[in-house]
């Protein structure tokens, strides 16, 4: 989904959200929203999907309330697709897709006592108490999931998926011995209930597992909790079998009791009144669940302390666990206390602190991106830390490596921020033997041998020879990638195997593959090879903004990619504009239109455009070309609060459809504002703005 260069350039932009969140910074400039939320939906997809975080949870959450924030400074900037008004997604299309009874919903974070203490300060002015009683558990680092008994039979199994839905996995699941196929229910009056979890593998069978896949030559796993996650996708149960996962079941978080059963004396003894009877429960019914390891407290305090405490014996647990959940114990007042679009108000997870340890740094290698980027690779001794074998880490760029005073041979101190990215923290020089080496940054391509190039205001090297080998693959794997050209079933895989047989050398390249030659290989059959050669086919279809972001212009992300498509007839038409004239359209400064402008320049690029062309490939904007007598021609609208009878995604479309130009946020250059129910601050800011017309989606349906 993502090529190499696009990662660094995500990561990049990472680090430069995570110094300002870091600096408490009240909020990013509008201007810089989108790209915050293209990194948060680049975490989400490595967390939830990839199950390969690049970030620590720590980062995430900073970068997140950072999107908070400036949205909360300007709720104009506020669309139904940003990060905040969902939680992440890990569907998966190999499974049948099922509707969870309640929504599964992430927890809010805190990483010290301040927070708890904030937390405990909100809950006691929502509930009007002086004190709550709070029930304290671990934190799993697996992955989650919900079960559903119906007449006391486990009857299905889900993942988490995006909140709503999630992936059936009952079959996989029913291979996991801890989880009981029948349990008795009945016995407190229940027809259906459903309860959350997390699959775990242990140290001892991860280890033991690990040591199995040496032996028969195959590559380990990274840690526990990918292992786990991983596993519940897997198509043969008996895979799943021979993992050895276990379960830590949770939370009841829907029920059904028969009518009549709850009578005056089975109220006062319900343990489904109060979660830490909910847990004991689940135990006793023959579930895994944090009976042992739970405390019932009264007060904040206590909790601090329990959870300081546990974190300080983590390692003595035989699995992996990144913190403590703290979780009202009594389930009325959770109902009162309820919860955001985003996370109940009645729990929080604290974290536990990053994980350090020491190695030695044996190596640097260069890599070399889809813009040129060259990014040194460290490799070290390999090093198991919080769950993970660390054997390389990115050391970003030559002024990085000099900062942190970096040598091979050096022995360094490396963390694990949140427990997930690993990063040099600093080089130990009272550790030097004599032997350890300065390192050399290349002055010329380590793939091609050109000479490199760095501009003054940037820290990274550059290969600008476009014919460079490692730029060429990484181009085309990005060109087919699904939020580009989304051509399914070539995938960097096949890119790299094509290229390496001479069957692929550039992109218009794969408009004229050989089919012939592609059948002899191993694993193209028919069906297959038929796949391949209808999808590549499609997407001579795909709309003009997909292409312009396929084509991997430095600094043009998706967002970016719409606003230059649509100012266009051609995509050829972007030769003949200026660097000034390119400036003047939404979200492209100076640094964007000059890459831009490069671009476009550059005759073997235009004569790669034209290519395509002749091959079939739509460079002329057609959207534009059949809406221009559109009834809403020229005509600017922005949908706030919820509509009764279309999405906001459908609304928007059929805007678009009759030529209207959908906005971001509230100005004087808005014309309409289509207000729904439950319509907040954009509506109150635009009564302010004497040339915006309000409307209902009734009139709205009306215009179109």
């Amino acid at each position: 989904m993502y090529g190499t260069d696009e990662i660094q350039q995500l990561q990049k932009s990472s680090l430069s959200f995570l110094d300002k969140a870091g600096h408490q910074a009240e909020a990013v400039s509008p201007k810089e929203t989108e790209r915050l939320r293209e990194v948060l939906r680049f975490h989400e997809y490595r967390y939830y999907v990839m199950s390969e975080p690049l970030v620590s949870d720590f980062e995430y959450d900073s970068l997140y309330k950072l999107l908070q924030r400036t949205e909360s400074k300007y709720p104009e900037l506020v669309s139904p697709d940003s990060p905040t008004q969902r939680v992440g997604s890990s569907l998966n299309q190999n499974f049948v897709t099922v509707q969870h009874l309640v929504p599964m919903l992430s927890l809010d974070n805190s990483y010290n006592a301040e927070d708890l203490i904030d937390f405990d300060r909100k809950a006691r002015e929502l509930s009007a108490l002086d004190e709550i009683e709070y029930c304290i558990e671990p934190k799993f680092d697996g992955a989650s999931i919900s079960l559903i008994y119906e007449n006391d039979r486990l009857t299905r199994a889900a993942t988490r998926g995006d909140g709503v839905e999630g992936d059936d996995i009952t079959t996989n699941i029913k291979q996991i011995r801890s989880i009981p196929l029948t349990a008795a229910f009945s016995k407190y009056g229940i027809k259906q209930i459903e309860i959350r979890g997390e699959i775990i593998m242990s140290k001892k069978a991860f280890a033991g597992y690990n040591m199995q896949l040496v032996s028969q030559g195959l590559a380990p796993l990274a840690n526990p909790r990918n292992a786990a996650s991983g596993s519940l996708r897997m198509k043969d149960p008996k895979e799943v079998a021979q993992r050895n996962l276990d379960a830590f079941l949770y939370h009841v978080s829907y029920f059904i009791r028969d009518k009549g059963w709850m009578t005056g004396d089975r109220k006062k003894t319900d343990p489904l009144a109060t979660h830490a009877g909910s847990l004991e429960l689940l135990w006793n019914m023959g579930f895994r669940s944090p009976q042992k390891e739970k405390r019932v407290v009264k007060g904040i305090q206590p909790v601090i302390d329990y959870c300081l405490d546990f974190e300080a014996h983590r390692d003595d647990l035989p699995y992996e666990i990144d913190g403590m959940v703290v979780k009202v114990n009594d389930i009325e007042l959770q109902e009162s206390l309820g919860m955001t679009s985003h996370h109940p108000r009645w729990a929080i997870a604290f974290k536990f602190k990053a994980r350090q340890a020491t190695t030695r740094l044996r190596a640097i290698e260069f890599q070399v991106g889809r813009t040129g980027a060259v990014t040194p690779v460290a490799k070290l001794d390999a090093v198991y830390l919080g769950g993970v074998t660390v054997s390389s880490i990115s050391v970003h760029n030559e002024e990085y490596i000099r900062e942190k005073d970096l040598r091979i041979g050096d022995h360094v101190l490396i963390e694990r921020a949140g427990d997930v990215i690993p990063q040099i923290v600093k080089s130990l020089p009272e550790l030097r033997e004599g032997t350890e080496t300065e390192i050399v940054f290349p002055k010329n391509c380590p793939v091609c041998g050109s000479e490199l190039f760095k501009e003054e205001t940037e820290a990274v090297w550059r290969c600008i020879n476009i014919e460079c080998e490692a730029q060429v693959v990484e181009r085309i794997i990005h060109f087919v990638s699904k939020d580009a050209m989304d051509i399914k079933s070539f995938g960097e895989a096949n890119v790299r195997k094509f290229y390496e047989l001479g069957l692929l050398k550039d992109i218009p390249g794969i408009y004229g593959l050989d089919y012939e030659r592609i059948s002899e290989l191993e694993g193209f059959g028919k069906k297959s090879l038929d796949n391949l050669q209808a999808a590549i086919e499609a997407s001579k279809q795909q709309s003009l903004n997909r292409l312009m972001y396929g084509l991997g212009i430095r600094f043009v992300g998706e967002t970016t990619a719409k606003t230059l498509a649509n100012s266009v007839e051609h995509l050829l038409d972007f030769a003949g504009k200026t660097e000034e004239e390119l400036t003047q359209l939404e979200d492209v400064g100076v640094k964007v239109a000059k890459s831009i402008h490069g671009f476009f320049q550059n005759h073997q690029n235009i004569d790669m455009l034209q290519q395509l062309e002749l091959l079939g490939l739509q460079l002329k904007n057609e959207k534009k070309a059949a809406v221009a007598s559109g009834a809403l021609t020229g005509q600017t609208f922005l949908f706030t609060g919820t509509l009764s009878k279309l999405k906001r995604s459908e609304a928007e479309a059929l805007a678009e459809a009759q030529g209207g130009v959908i906005v971001s946020g509230i100005s004087a250059k808005l014309n309409y504002l289509v207000v729904g129910e439950d319509a907040g601050s954009k509506l109150e800011k635009a009564k302010r703005i004497n040339t915006i017309r309000i409307i209902s989606e009734d009139e709205f349906l009306n215009l179109i």
